[in-house]
């Protein structure tokens, strides 16, 4: 079993030859079971996660899964795992944001360890926009509705100002035209959002003093709303809703193919890249997991899958990389 350390330790990365500032790293170290080999770490699981692996997530679902930011950088020690996973996780950083995480990946990989990293595809989605708009423009008409989905699917998750965005409604509607079209598209995703009364209970697992605290956070919320609504007007309340909504992890804050992805990768020091199937792994009995493929169906059919290894040069590479950072005067 896991047991999580709440002790911080504070690692000195660099020092900034032109502030003469040092920067520091406050990195919570969680130790891991040695016992268990090999090790396996999955990063922001959601939903998605199984025992046999270490699973962080920001808000876990379940008590296999450790909560943590990883934003805040990956809580444990270098060189910890045979092989790192997180699907669907990247696309939610910023693009330094998202270095950092590649790089912390390769601090605590095992040397000859495997990153594999699945994104949404960049290239797919705009070559399919692109065939669909010159169909929809030919005058066929399921392109047309094909079109409309694939310039949602190319923009809304980076520009929407509620959850869901207009994707949401989209795929919920019962009587949606092509849903054949968007299923291949999402596969699993699709098929829980058409399934309305579905049993996610996430209360389970949670204290009664988690529960009261987070009423005491939404009771919070709106009385910051007030006050906003009462100083600045109903314009800077809805501004304000809308930036606290983009800070929350549900946008996408970049978008990668194989060719950024491939580039991000061997910056970190990884080598051996290579554009994967879903059902196909480095890692040993990937694919017994389910973390891509359910009974031989792709979990998330619009993805780009990929793997690299950590050379064993890679650990100066990866001793660079710090998420969270703070100022201390030399």
């Amino acid at each position: 079993m896991l047991t999580v350390r709440r002790a911080k330790h504070r690692t000195r990365l660099r020092k900034s030859q032109d502030t003469g500032i040092e920067i520091f790293m406050d990195r919570i170290s969680i130790p891991i079971d040695a016992s268990k080999e090999p090790a396996y770490l999955n990063l922001g699981c959601g939903r998605n996660f199984h025992s046999s692996w270490v699973n962080v997530d920001l808000g876990p679902i379940h008590a296999d899964v450790i909560e943590h930011d990883i934003t805040d950088g990956i809580p444990f020690d270098n060189d910890s795992f045979d092989a790192v996973y997180h699907s669907h996780v990247l696309e939610h950083l910023n693009p330094d944001q998202g270095k950092t995480l590649i790089r912390e990946c390769n601090r605590v990989l095992k040397p000859g360890g495997v990153l594999r990293v699945v994104v949404p595809d960049l290239e797919r989605i705009a070559i399919l926009y692109l065939e669909m708009l010159d169909e929809a423009w030919q005058g066929n008409r399921n392109s047309r509705i094909n079109y409309d989905w694939m310039k949602l699917e190319l923009l809304d998750q980076m520009v929407r100002d509620q959850s869901g965005g207009r994707m949401g409604p989209y795929m919920a509607d019962s009587e949606i035209e092509n849903s054949r079209f968007v299923m291949e598209r999402l596969g699993d995703e699709f098929l829980v959002c058409q399934n309305q009364n579905r049993d996610i209970k996430t209360s389970s697992t949670q204290s009664k003093w988690a529960l009261f605290a987070n009423s005491f956070s939404r009771l919070k919320l709106r009385m910051a709303f007030r006050v906003v609504r009462w100083l600045l007007g109903r314009k800077a309340e809805k501004a304000f809703r809308e930036g606290l909504f983009r800070s929350q992890g549900e946008i996408h804050r970049w978008m990668y193919d194989r060719y950024s992805l491939k580039d991000i990768c061997e910056s970190a020091g990884f080598d051996e890249f290579k554009v994967c199937y879903a059902d196909e792994s480095r890692i040993d009995s990937f694919t017994s997991f389910d973390l891509d493929t359910v009974s031989g169906k792709v979990r998330k059919p619009d993805s780009l899958f990929v793997e690299c290894v950590k050379g064993v040069a890679a650990e100066i590479v990866a001793s660079q990389g710090a998420t969270t950072i703070e100022s201390r005067s030399a």
